[in-house]
């Protein structure tokens, strides 16, 4: 019988994983990423895409942009959203994480959803992806990769991370207690 715990695929798509199991399963995945699309995983990459190429959509000059203007990334912004390995990393992730959610059964809305809750949770998405922009990276890429790489800005960003959410923490107890 199929029942989590005894080694069975059903015990991999509900968990819970070791820290072992999870730190094997994302150094794996990173090197295939390397393997396969001959660049380092990055999550925040193909976000400021999406946010770029809506932007521009919605009428904005991306060539006024300093980053944004340059060759290479003129080029990512005309292709579209599918033609960056990233970008399909990121839906994939996005389509993987509902997935697995729905077949462990834990698909379901928590909380109440309030006009607080909606804006605390944009505004923390938007700092969020700032920062991990500002950083080069999120946890993958900041931390995951600047760790493997022996970067000192990995250890930076993990010192900075963490002080991050202690802080968050702290304001989201107080917002929740008011």
């Amino acid at each position: 019988m199929l029942t989590p715990g005894n080694g069975s695929i059903l015990s991999l798509l509900r968990g819970p994983w070791s820290l072992l199991t999870g730190a094997i399963a994302l150094a794996v995945l990173n090197w295939l990423t390397l393997i396969l699309s001959g660049q380092p995983w990055r999550v925040t990459w193909g976000f400021a895409m999406w946010a770029a190429q809506l932007a521009s959509w919605l009428g904005w000059n991306s060539t006024a942009n300093p980053f944004w203007s340059s060759d290479a990334n003129q080029t990512v912004l005309s292709r579209g959203i599918f033609a960056d390995v990233s970008s399909i990393m990121n839906l994939g992730i996005v389509l993987g994480a509902v997935l697995a959610a729905a077949l462990a059964g834990r698909l379901v809305a928590k909380g109440k959803l309030t006009g607080s809750v909606v804006l605390n949770t944009l505004v923390g998405g938007l700092i969020m992806g700032y920062g991990a922009f500002l950083a080069y990276g999120c946890n993958v890429s900041a931390f995951f990769g600047g760790i493997a790489s022996t970067s000192v800005h990995g250890w930076v960003w993990i010192v900075c991370a963490l002080a991050g959410t202690w802080v968050g923490l702290r304001v989201r107890s107080h917002s929740q207690s008011n």
